[in-house]
């Protein structure tokens, strides 16, 4: 942890807001919950009006202390290609491809939790490891990987850091029904 930011200076609680007429408070507290909180940020959810077509906009801005979701507006289910990582290619330059994973966004509410998951991991990295401006295709990783979960722990963010899936700690929906019937 980098002692110059400490997590104690983001102490306060997460304060949401929304600017979205489709999209009123209550609601985004919904689709947001089961993530894990930016402390001391408020997070804003605006509307974004896209002149073609839909795409992922987000910021953090760690000096005013914001993260800015901006959900497209009117909503149409889109596509977008995402960068997860990247693999060296053989040879002596230092080349590398891109990996990559075509994402289609059907809901508001899949939008919203990935673009969120994705600014988390940049606030994280800021707070726990002193990092949060670059770092793109880690926090795509874990966006990537958990913005369809229904619940995202510390232990998420830790195994986006290192490139390896974390078995969820409880299993939920029909696993745990069938592990509780076989019991």
């Amino acid at each position: 942890m980098n002692p110059e930011i400490s997590p104690w200076r983001y102490s306060g609680a997460m304060r949401l807001r929304s600017f979205c007429d489709d999209l009123p408070l209550g609601t985004v507290r919904r689709m947001l919950s089961g993530l894990p909180e930016a402390r001391g940020f408020d997070v804003v959810v605006r509307p974004l009006r896209y002149r073609e077509k839909p795409h992922l906009a987000a910021q953090t801005d760690f000096g005013e202390r914001t993260i800015t979701l901006q959900v497209p507006e009117p909503f149409y289910p889109f596509g977008e290609v995402v960068a997860f990582g990247a693999k060296r290619r053989a040879g002596r330059s230092i080349r590398f491809i891109w990996l990559t994973e075509g994402v289609t966004f059907r809901t508001a509410r899949e939008v919203l939790r990935f673009l969120y998951l994705h600014e988390w991991m940049h606030w994280y990295l800021h707070v726990h490891h002193g990092r949060g401006g670059s770092a793109e295709t880690t926090c795509d990783r874990f966006a990537l990987l958990n913005y369809k979960r229904r619940v995202v722990t510390m232990a998420d963010a830790e195994a986006a850091l290192r490139r390896v899936p974390v078995e969820p700690s409880r299993p939920t929906g029909a696993v745990a029904a069938r592990r509780r019937i076989a019991r």
